[in-house]
């Protein structure tokens, strides 16, 4: 399963990114039973969920991109948004997308976000 993202960037502080991410046809026809979400490795750091959202739209999100980041899903386009707002330098990473069902992850090519202060 090979999940196609894009949308990355450079942006300054304070501004905005939307990232896309679509599901292979491979799964069009079980999408809905994926649990979709978006994962960021920084520099030197370890891979850190960022948010994941459920099949009926249901979405959480780490604690440190609460209210402004955005993640929505559209089962009927096979894919998923993740809108990011008032972004800051502690954002700049390279985000994954993961679809995970019944313990089995799979994960897009990584598309990098660069925020500049």
């Amino acid at each position: 399963v090979q999940l196609q993202a894009s949308g990355g960037g450079v942006v300054q502080a304070g501004g905005s990114l939307t990232l896309t991410c679509k599901a292979p046809r491979t799964i069009f026809s079980e999408y809905t039973t994926y649990t979709m979400g978006w994962y960021r490795q920084a520099p030197g750091k370890q891979r850190e969920l960022v948010s994941t959202i459920t099949s009926d739209g249901t979405a959480q999100y780490v604690d440190s991109v609460k209210g402004r980041f955005t993640l929505s899903r559209s089962n009927s386009r096979k894919s998923v948004s993740l809108k990011m707002d008032s972004l800051i330098p502690e954002d700049t990473a390279v985000y994954y997308c993961n679809a995970e069902r019944r313990g089995a992850s799979s994960w897009g090519q990584g598309t990098l976000v660069t925020v500049s202060s």
